[in-house]
């Protein structure tokens, strides 16, 4: 009974904590690689920030917002397979 109705209501906000913390992590994961100097695509945007090459640039902010669109796109679609009430409308 408690799994039917409190932990579907419960997860809504849940889920969304989640998938808005995948955008941090993405932008964190520029930071780390930059620090430890590890080779990664933060590392290579900061360098290509560094030397102003506006192509790399761009692609790097492209593949970030459309994974950060994906990741909502999946979260949207996880709220209307919680809520019943979202199906009805």
């Amino acid at each position: 009974m408690l799994v039917r109705y409190a932990l579907r209501n419960a997860l809504i906000p849940t889920i969304t904590v989640i998938g808005t913390s995948f955008g941090s992590l993405l932008g964190g994961a520029v930071v780390t690689e930059t620090v430890f100097d590890w080779p990664g695509m933060g590392k290579y945007v900061v360098d290509s920030i560094a030397y102003l090459d506006f192509p790399a640039i761009m692609g790097f902010t492209l593949i970030i917002s459309v994974g950060y669109v994906f990741i909502n796109l999946i979260v949207d679609l996880a709220y209307y397979l919680l809520n019943p009430q979202m199906r009805e409308r």
